[in-house]
């Protein structure tokens, strides 16, 4: 039996869409009524990293699980981890971040990053670790103002990120949950090329049709922007990350999802064009 637990989310419900059809799957959402792709025979339950009850019976019978949490500074790892063990869980496939790899890297998310990273490295259970970049699809956070202005902001706009496609983490993640040889690896994943916000902007412009205009945020606009969606230390975490990008730090690429996979990792080009009916849709 795998589990995948954040099913609904961004990777999670990529997850749950490749793996093959004929193993047993059973999915840990907090709303079961929110899981979509889910192969006919796959076992939904409710559970939250917060209710030990609901761990203890989503991991029965596991043998292997995908484990993301989002929920920073929160002790969501260590528990689902005890649960884990309790049911002698021997495999756990966890999505960490690249930032982590990085020793200039002393923020609050990658701090929290690293502690969870050690905590399962220390837990006794066989373990994989994935550390994507940035994923291509936080530029869904554009649409809106794309729609309304044809306008792209953005910090740091000519620095750049080798972001990577929430699918190919996916398909990195069902290799490591299917697949032996995956056992206390560490796999880096990015896109196959590094790419900015302008240049991102303009190919959206290109797929739309209509050049988009970039408009670089000052960090006091990108930090009251930040503001009204995550608590005050989160959005100077974002912002020591920018910094860092703009450094240079997350320009690197790595070539991990060819050598899981045996496909190259999808160009940021290829992820619009898959997406761009979310983009036409508010146009």
């Amino acid at each position: 039996m795998i589990l995948v637990t954040g099913a609904t989310g961004t990777v999670g419900r990529e997850v749950v869409r490749r793996l093959p059809r004929d193993l047993a799957v059973r999915v840990m959402v907090r709303d079961p009524s929110r899981v979509e792709g889910a192969a006919p025979g796959t076992e939904v339950v409710a559970g939250d990293y917060g209710d030990p009850a609901s761990l203890d019976r989503a991991l029965r019978g596991v043998r292997r699980a995908f484990v993301l949490t989002s929920r920073v500074g929160r002790d969501d790892d260590a528990r689902f981890l005890r649960a884990a063990r309790s049911a002698g869980v021997r495999h756990l496939v966890k999505v960490s971040a690249a930032a982590v790899a990085d020793e200039g890297a002393d923020d609050l998310i990658t701090r929290w990053q690293r502690t969870n990273e050690r905590l399962l490295m220390d837990s006794g259970t066989g373990w994989t670790v994935l550390r994507p970049r940035a994923f291509m699809s936080n530029s869904l956070s554009w649409a809106a103002s794309i729609a309304s202005e044809g306008v792209v902001r953005a910090l740091y706009g000519t620095s750049a990120n080798a972001c990577v496609d929430p699918r190919d983490v996916a398909a990195a993640a069902v290799c490591a949950l299917t697949e032996d040889g995956h056992e206390g690896r560490i796999h880096t994943l990015t896109g196959p090329q590094s790419i900015t916000a302008v240049e991102q902007a303009a190919e959206l412009g290109r797929l739309l049709g209509s050049p988009l205009r970039f408009e670089e945020l000052s960090p006091d606009r990108a930090r009251a922007r930040l503001r009204e969606r995550h608590p005050a230390e989160v959005v100077e975490a974002l912002l020591a990350c920018a910094e860092r990008q703009r450094a240079g730090a997350k320009a690197g690429v790595e070539d991990t999802v060819l050598r899981l996979t045996g496909r190259p990792a999808r160009s940021f080009r290829t992820w619009a064009e898959d997406h761009r009916e979310v983009f036409c849709r508010m146009t």
